[in-house]
């Protein structure tokens, strides 16, 4: 069902590339909050997994789903919608799970949530929009070229505050 970066053709590998690296740290790090057993740790892995998809969320949304949208409202328009309602509900997840600690108890239930609606919405991603954007052979290598240097800005930012 996911997608595999060799299958993603030169014009569109910057941006999707890009998002797909991030999809699979954020199925690495479900997987390992899963199979962890030492509560600290799987408390420090849910909170990357809360930062990695806070930045991957604001690079989306900033710049992602707005270019995307402007190619095509019709055939982008409603599956940019359901992915910003998507994020909503992560992000609100995200603000709970930031406020707790492993011993809270709907601590490791929000999180697995968390991973539960991630992969939901990287499926429909993946699975459908990417695809799409392929077959209409949209050349994404400059909003990947800027998806690159904002996450790089975020992530400088993020070390500095």
């Amino acid at each position: 069902m996911f997608m595999d970066k060799a299958e993603i053709p030169l014009a569109q590998r910057d941006a999707l590339g890009l998002m797909l690296d991030d999809h699979c740290k954020i199925k690495h790090l479900f997987k390992a909050f899963s199979r962890e057993k030492d509560a600290e740790a799987r408390e420090a892995i849910a909170h990357e997994a809360c930062l990695t998809l806070t930045l991957i969320g604001q690079i989306e949304e900033e710049l992602f789903y707005p270019y995307v949208r402007m190619r095509n409202e019709a055939a982008f328009g409603h599956l940019i919608d359901k992915a910003l309602v998507e994020h909503s509900c992560i992000r609100g997840l995200i603000a709970q799970i930031q406020g707790m600690t492993s011993e809270d108890r709907l601590f490791h239930a929000k999180v697995t949530v968390l991973g539960e609606l991630a992969s939901h919405h990287v499926s429909g991603e993946e699975g459908e929009l990417y695809p799409k954007l392929m077959v209409m052979n949209e050349d994404l290598r400059d909003i990947g070229a800027r998806m690159r240097q904002r996450k790089d800005e975020i992530t400088i930012e993020a070390h500095i505050a």
